[in-house]
């Protein structure tokens, strides 16, 4: 029972200035065993071992839906770890920063709100004015001179009067 190889026997030894005898990319440095291909029936054959955590029922139930759950779409996120905690810290920052408005509004003191009473009042004068302006701007040119004929002519009475 002498059997003489098709390949050679050790592809990665030979010689790298011929190209021809080049290792193909799909095959694998070690020898393949001789009862791959069949013609030896006296050999046992290897078998594939079970797997006991995946013939549990355990297992088999929770991949089971784990399955059904893909498929309707409610996989659960496969998050890194880091990914995670940076989103919590961000979270928890986010809060503090929430609670701590709230309670820098909640202890103004009295000063505070009168300032506070002051400046929107302010404010409110700036956009009184503003639209005062800009009706001004829009009203047409015989209209602003009627105003200020009547203005001078009070003026003028004014002065009459005092006089």
């Amino acid at each position: 029972m002498t059997k003489m190889f098709r390949c050679p026997v050790f592809p990665h030894l030979q010689d790298p200035c011929d190209p021809g005898l080049s290792l193909s990319p799909g095959r694998s440095v070690m020898a393949e065993p001789d009862y791959l291909e069949g013609d030896c029936d006296e050999l046992i054959k290897p078998k594939k071992l079970n797997n006991p955590v995946k013939s549990s029922r355990n297992h088999q139930d929770l991949h089971r839906e784990l399955l059904m759950n893909q498929k309707r779409g409610l996989a659960p996120q496969n998050k890194p770890e880091l990914q995670k905690v940076m989103e919590k810290r961000k979270r928890e920052q986010v809060l503090k920063a929430q609670k701590e408005e709230q309670e820098a509004h909640k202890k103004r003191s009295d000063l505070e709100i009168e300032l506070m009473k002051r400046q929107q009042k302010l404010e409110q004068l700036e956009l009184d004015q503003q639209k005062n302006e800009e009706e001004q701007e829009n009203t047409p040119e015989f209209v602003k001179m009627k105003s200020n004929l009547r203005r001078t002519k009070q003026e003028s009475d004014g002065e009459e009067r005092t006089t």
